[in-house]
């Protein structure tokens, strides 16, 4: 009945998936509501720690994106991959990465993409090679930022198995882990495909006179654009955000209030300080509170939300009832092969989409299993597989920005721009972050 009970679990995740987004939250309510009542399954707790945090570091972008601040950051982000065009298979990826890292988000790489696309095309690079990378970099840049939800979960969870971990002993090992993929698969990317000239699509293209025009007459920049000067002082004010989360996980005392024994969970401590930093830009740079939701950001992070809202309560309960039954063998299994977890969460991450989805959901069975603190931070990356299945919103509006039609979905499906660059990254990342997490922990 465990096994029959699994398979429905990977059923409703899967017609989740093909709905996507918010159909992915409602649709495991549905699942939810059938292992309760059919199933006989007692309900766990919602995710309301990992939605908490994803609502307020969300609000702060939306705000950051509402007042300029966004469009300030591609702008600064547009002058040095056009000051280095011949670089750009490398700047790109790395520019959607620090984007990530700094907002906790990838969604913001939809403005930064046509760009990228049109310094290659310009240049006579062929658009996929940094494309391609800098859609899986900008979300395996997920587990390297502070204030990103897999994060701050992984940080409330381990804090309460080991005292000594800290943000830094996560970071110390995603942080470097995360970049060494990212420089790997861009390494990979410098050669890959045909060049530009030479590629089949490309001559089809141009052969096309409509196409040909579209390709020629393409011109996307955000330079002309002039920016309020509130622009600027909006992202100084989300920087000062993140200086300030770093300065308050370093010194414990300053987030033990009164006679407390225990300092104040960091979980707490960044919604707190998204909360705030968002209600400082906007009173600062004087936004209207009616253009907030409105972006992108916003909206992105409250589809995300949602749909984990669904994805972890369904899944938590089902390995709540699972567990006991399933421990002895899986415990077996994963202490003689620890990798095999890595791929355990990779395979959910492809179902689910998520990175803090499949960390919310599968943190606390590696940690039942007795896995190690630091073997569970070495291989966060793994949590990063939905490239695999080219399904991902990123991935999809990467492959319409490319005009030349070399960043594509192949015929055969998985044959896609995506796939090489993402089975370089993730895995590069976990091995960089096993190694690293062994030595600082």
């Amino acid at each position: 009945m465990l096994y029959l009970q699994f398979i429905f679990l990977l059923i409703m995740l899967y017609i989740g998936s093909r709905y996507g987004g918010i159909g992915l939250g409602v649709v495991s309510g549905i699942g939810l509501l059938i292992e309760v009542f059919i199933f006989q399954m007692t309900p766990t707790s919602p995710p309301i720690t990992v939605m908490l945090i994803i609502l307020a570091v969300v609000t702060c972008a939306s705000v950051l994106e509402a007042a300029g601040g966004l469009k300030y950051m591609l702008q600064v982000a547009e002058r040095i991959l056009r000051a280095n065009p011949r670089k750009i298979t490398f700047l790109g990826p790395l520019v959607t990465y620090t984007m990530t890292f700094m907002l906790g988000t990838g969604h913001a790489v939809y403005s930064v993409m046509p760009i990228i696309g049109d310094v290659a095309l310009k240049n006579k690079i062929r658009p996929e090679r940094p494309m391609a990378a800098a859609s899986v970099a900008s979300q395996l840049g997920i587990t390297a930022s502070p204030i990103s939800a897999a994060v701050v979960y992984y940080l409330s969870q381990m804090v309460s198995v080991d005292s000594n971990i800290t943000l830094f002993s996560i970071l110390g090992v995603t942080i470097p882990a995360t970049l060494c993929g990212t420089l790997a698969m861009s390494l990979y990317s410098l050669r890959r495909g045909a060049e530009l000239e030479d590629d089949k699509e490309y001559k089809k293209r141009m052969a096309d006179p409509v196409w040909k025009k579209r390709i020629e007459e393409t011109t996307v920049s955000s330079l002309g654009e002039e920016l309020p000067v509130a622009a600027r002082r909006s992202v100084l004010l989300f920087l000062l955000a993140l200086v300030t989360i770093v300065i308050v996980a370093m010194v414990p005392s300053i987030r033990t209030i009164g006679e407390a024994v225990k300092p104040i969970k960091m979980s707490v401590i960044i919604q707190m300080m998204m909360l705030a930093f968002g209600g400082i830009i906007l009173i600062v740079t004087k936004t209207k509170t009616s253009t907030i939701a409105e972006g992108v950001v916003f909206k992105s992070g409250m589809v995300a939300a949602i749909a984990i809202f669904g994805i972890a309560w369904m899944s938590d309960t089902y390995f709540k009832h699972a567990m006991p039954a399933f421990e002895g063998g899986i415990k077996e299994m994963v202490q003689s092969f620890p990798w095999t977890f890595a791929l355990a969460m990779f395979a959910v991450s492809i179902v689910i989409n998520s990175q803090a989805a499949t960390c919310r959901m599968m943190l606390p069975v590696g940690l039942g299993l007795g896995l190690s603190p630091a073997l569970l931070i070495g291989i966060m990356p793994a949590c990063y597989g939905y490239f695999f299945i080219p399904n991902y919103p990123s991935d999809i509006a990467t492959c319409t920005f490319d005009s030349t039609g070399t960043t594509k979905i192949g015929k055969f499906y998985f044959n896609h721009s995506f796939m090489v660059p993402g089975l370089i990254g993730v895995p590069t990342a976990c091995l960089v972050g096993y190694s690293l997490a062994h030595l600082l922990l």
